[in-house]
């Protein structure tokens, strides 16, 4: 019992230091804290957590803006995010472990898959 209450300090002081820190990484904060969370819970495994983070921050970043006057746009914005999902699955999801989330290098890997889905689409 004392252990979780230990591992849940610790995790809550991690993820105070990730807000104390001013990154331009919007990706990057996103997945590492989204992960963290995650993780705390003992029935969560890295397999569900990294599904679960890398879905929610690329379809729910704002650096991808939907002009919402073109439906046309709207689409191909949608069809970009399914890709790059896609990509980051097959090639990005072992970068994360238990107690390493890896939210820089998930930025680098994600990044190269928003590059190649948008010259396909």
């Amino acid at each position: 019992m004392e252990s979780m209450k230990l591992r849940a300090i610790v995790l809550a002081l991690m993820v105070l230091g990730m807000f104390a820190e001013q990154s331009s990484a919007a990706f990057s904060d996103c997945y590492t804290r989204c992960f963290i969370f995650c993780m705390i819970d003992p029935s969560q495994t890295v397999c569900k957590c990294t599904t679960k983070c890398l879905k929610q921050c690329i379809f729910n970043s704002d650096s991808e803006s939907v002009s919402t006057n073109s439906v046309h746009h709207e689409t191909d914005n949608s069809n970009l995010k399914f890709c790059k999902l896609g990509c980051a699955f097959s090639n990005c999801s072992t970068l994360s472990k238990k107690h390493q989330p890896n939210g820089e290098k998930m930025d680098d890997c994600v990044g190269s898959c928003s590059r190649n889905c948008t010259k396909s689409y």
